[in-house]
């Protein structure tokens, strides 16, 4: 079995309305500030992956929760993967940690100004429908690679990792431990899945967890079944 080379660049797919997600982020980011690693944040929408059928499209309407905070991410982008990475880290915080309502315009807003940028960009980013196709391009992307859910790593090769899903994201030299072994799977191209079972305790972790997310959020999770 070869060896690959450590990745330089990684695709992280991510709904900023998923919580782990945003606890994957907080890893990611670690990793690239440790090991100069190269993070170009991909957009995934669970809304469409998990969109019931007769229900409306996420991009079919005026606004979306997790599509319409993603199209501000998307105009952001536009002019530099930094103030993507930047909404992304204060939305999500407000939302996973706060447990305020970056899903709501007004909060949307307020949060830019939190971050030095045009409040008025919230309402320009969901004026222009392209923003909806930038949005949507990513989403398919990942989907046509397999992908069903968030988060997941893209690496040049065309490998896609669905993960690593985790709380209490690991720091410094136990960060890059990690990216060692995740980046170690792409070497098994059939290894499919590897899961540690949740105890009693390991769920009453994530409820904790993820109070200010179920306190904050408007909408009821609809998840299908994996692949």
């Amino acid at each position: 079995m070869p060896v690959l080379e450590p990745p330089t660049t990684v695709d992280f797919h991510f709904d900023l309305m998923c919580p782990y997600a945003f606890q994957t982020a907080r890893w990611i980011r670690e990793v690239r500030d440790h090991a100069g690693v190269t993070v170009r944040w991909r957009f995934f929408s669970l809304e469409e992956i998990n969109r019931a059928e007769g229900k409306k499209h996420p991009w079919e309407r005026p606004w979306s929760y997790g599509w319409s905070m993603m199209r501000i991410g998307a105009r952001l982008r536009r002019d530099d993967e930094s103030l993507l990475d930047a909404w992304y880290q204060r939305a999500g915080t407000a939302l996973h940690v706060e447990g305020r309502k970056p899903h709501e315009p007004a909060v949307a807003r307020a949060l830019l100004a939190e971050l030095g940028l045009d409040p008025g960009l919230v309402d320009e980013a969901i004026a222009d429908p392209t923003t909806s196709d930038e949005v949507k391009a990513d989403h398919d992307a990942v989907v046509a690679a397999g992908g069903w859910g968030v988060p997941v790593l893209g690496f040049a090769d065309g490998t896609h990792v669905f993960g690593p899903v985790l709380l209490e994201p690991p720091t410094g030299a136990d960060a890059l431990r990690l990216w060692e072994l995740v980046c170690g799977w792409r070497e098994f191209p059939h290894l499919y899945e590897l899961q540690r079972p949740k105890r009693a305790e390991d769920i009453r972790l994530v409820a904790d967890t993820f109070r200010p997310y179920l306190t904050a959020r408007d909408w009821i999770t609809i998840q299908k079944e994996t692949p």
